[in-house]
């Protein structure tokens, strides 16, 4: 209890900003309200300065090193809120008298990147303690971990059975002992339970699937349009989970386009959060704090967290929109196969294919239709066939966008394919054929546009676009470039087979920052290297 009079700090909960105030009432508060209402800090450090004596005393005794000083056991504290674990992590730090390196949070508010702070709680000697929310209760291997200690509690059971699985990785001794040297082996592993979190009262969780038969389109759908169900929310939610599994890194990033920024792991995490009681309750008591003890009814805070419950389903429903849900259905179709062993396959032709040329003929009509479909919407294709004066600011970024959605909605024409159809026909100028796929296609989109007359590779354009360059800036000039410079000229050649274009920036990285990079070509050309970048961009891609 805070009596009135007693001069105490207030803390703002999102800036941490202190200031001294003298109470004007009593503060009656109770155990839940600790961590949130109030913060008590003698008892989070009564319960650090436990664990490190019983470390010493009773949970590893024996971990002492060659020159008598302790080794803390890799440990995880679930913490109750971001603001907890800041709390938690400055009081280890004092406790133990040890630097930021032998305590880190990973929660997904930190500066640094989580996925690093994990990885080193994994595999390096520091930190010996993480302190998390809820980042990471499931899915997560930390196979060194030893001690879990709680100090918050869990009323799922089965969220509280995978907070307990973190412990139950298994490890062998040698690396064990890359971590955490003065172990032998790992037999077991211990739970702190400073707030009886092990004896609290547990409810059953149902399971996250309630609509196993409705189509991964139609939930998607009814949540954007704000049909705020928890069957519906859950299950789309099931299905989100499982999909995060599937897809790739290049395929999460553009997700991310599409939601505001967010991944599929945050997006799951509200569609669950905005049924769940926990969540429901720590939201609804900020708005109850704001109000006197004495005016808290029970229909008033009934009402905070009705209130409460809608903002959370409103957080999670306003991500959803048609082009993030066209783009998650139809990276679902490309990860999901449906295994049919009901309908018997039999042959029904076996013989030798006479009509390739016109299937190849088929291929690049509809290849070439595709194209002018989309020439309005996809900005590279916009250039090609409108813009020809444009084409030197083509960059790798704008060819690799017409390559993810001709996966995505044309998988069949897929430019090794195509150009194979060009072969078929004899339609291909050369023998070679570019390893690269966006190079194959950009040759694809210049023959489809009308730009080449025949199909021909796109780095061999530009080998003899330079070649011709170089020989007409000699014709009537001795020499006007040095040996040095024709190495750079060549190097600038070299980049924009692979990349399409070239920025003066780009002189800052591989392979030209090895040989002086941006500076180093000013002093070769002087004033016309801005001239002879923007010349070669255009000369080029002609």
């Amino acid at each position: 209890m805070i009596e009135s009079g007693w001069l105490v700090d207030r803390r703002d909960k999102l800036t941490r900003a202190k200031r001294w105030q003298q109470e004007d009432e009593d503060t009656d508060y109770k155990r839940n309200d600790l961590d949130k209402k109030v913060v008590n800090p003698s008892q989070i450090r009564n319960i650090f300065r436990e664990y490190k004596k019983a470390l010493k005393t009773t949970i590893f005794p024996k971990r002492v090193d060659e020159n008598g000083d302790y080794e803390v056991p890799k440990t995880l504290v679930f913490a109750k809120t971001d603001s907890h674990a800041d709390d938690i992590i400055k009081i280890i730090r004092e406790e133990f008298d040890e630097g930021n390196d032998f305590c880190k949070k990973v929660t997904y508010k930190i500066e640094e990147d989580p996925k690093s702070v994990l990885n080193r709680f994994r595999n390096s000697y520091y930190p010996r303690i993480a302190v998390t929310v809820d980042m990471i209760a499931t899915g997560t291997d930390v196979k060194p971990l030893e001690v879990l200690l709680f100090m918050r509690d869990v009323k799922s059971i089965n969220y509280f059975e995978q907070m307990k699985g973190r412990g139950t990785r298994t490890i062998n001794s040698d690396s064990l002992q890359l971590v955490t040297k003065t172990a032998k082996s790992k037999t077991h592993f211990v739970i702190v339970d400073a707030v009886g979190a092990t004896k609290s009262k547990k409810t059953d969780s149902r399971p996250l699937e309630r609509k196993p038969s409705v189509p991964m389109k139609d939930l998607l759908g009814a949540v954007t349009m704000g049909v705020a169900d928890e069957d519906l929310f859950l299950s789309l939610a099931n299905r989100l989970i499982r999909l995060e599994k599937q897809i790739t890194e290049k395929e999460k990033d553009k997700l991310m386009e599409f939601s505001g920024g967010k991944n599929l792991k945050q997006i799951t995490k509200e569609l669950i959060t905005a049924f769940d009681h926990d969540a429901i309750d720590s939201k609804a008591q900020i708005e109850i704090d704001k109000i006197p003890i004495e005016d808290q009814t029970p229909v008033l805070i009934e009402n905070a967290k009705k209130q409460a419950q809608e903002q959370l389903i409103l957080d999670a429903s306003k991500t959803f929109n048609e082009e993030l849900n066209n783009y998650v259905e139809n990276v679902r179709k490309q990860h999901e196969q449906i295994m049919d062993s009901i309908n018997i396959d039999t042959i029904i032709k076996s013989e030798w294919d006479t009509t390739s040329i016109d299937k190849a003929t088929e291929i690049i009509k509809d290849f070439t239709e595709y194209l002018e479909a989309n020439k309005d919407e996809i900005k590279a294709l916009s250039i090609f066939y409108d813009q020809p004066y444009n084409r030197r600011n083509i960059t790798f970024k704008m060819i690799q966008e017409v390559m993810e959605k001709l996966q995505l909605k044309k998988p069949l024409l897929a430019p090794d394919y195509v150009w194979d159809a060009y072969v078929t026909l004899s339609a291909v100028e050369g023998s070679h054929k570019p390893k690269d796929q966006l190079t194959i296609l950009v040759s694809l989109i210049r023959r489809a546009c009308g730009i080449d007359k025949e199909l021909k590779p796109y780095d061999s354009t530009i080998e003899a676009n330079f070649n011709k360059w170089i020989f007409k800036q000699h014709t009537g000039q001795h020499n006007r470039f040095t040996q040095e410079q024709l190495d750079w000229l060549r190097m600038i050649k070299d980049h924009v087979v692979s990349s399409y274009h070239i920025e003066i920036d780009d002189l800052d990285y591989t392979p030209f920052d090895a040989k002086g990079g941006k500076g180093r070509m000013h002093q070769l050309f002087g004033d016309q290297m801005n001239e002879i970048i923007n010349e070669l961009n255009e000369v080029l891609a002609a």
